[in-house]
């Protein structure tokens, strides 16, 4: 059993930086794929990024490349989302995910998620 707990969310103004962070419970933390998605007021969840149990393999969705950098230390048990240049269609509860094998893009399938944490970018 793993458990993600995320942390990093708040409110910052366009153009601003965040980071999150999910911390995973377990002993199994360097073997999972880690990924990030979000969903928005009145919106369907949507992949942000992912990344490999080694760290060498990332990936990311359109609305976020170049801005947004997935990272994780496996000796903390942790995963980043490092968040520049936020717009404030970046509002959205950010989810932490966990997966055996990888994350699908589409969120299916995947063996454990966080709770989430709110990012708020104002105008």
């Amino acid at each position: 059993q793993v458990q993600l707990v995320e942390s990093g969310g708040g409110l910052v103004q366009a153009g601003g930086s965040l980071r999150l962070s999910c911390v995973a419970s377990g002993r199994a933390f360097s073997t999972y794929a880690m990924g990030w998605f979000r969903q928005a007021p009145g919106k369907e969840r949507e992949f942000v990024s992912a990344i490999r149990w080694s760290g060498g393999s990332t990936s990311y969705a359109d609305s976020v490349k170049g801005r947004f950098t997935i990272s994780r230390d496996n000796a903390k048990n942790t995963v980043f989302l490092q968040m520049n240049s936020l717009k404030p269609e970046d509002t959205a509860v950010y989810y932490c995910a966990a997966d055996h094998a990888k994350i699908s893009t589409l969120g299916w399938g995947i063996d454990y998620w966080g709770q989430g944490t709110q990012v708020t970018v104002s105008s």
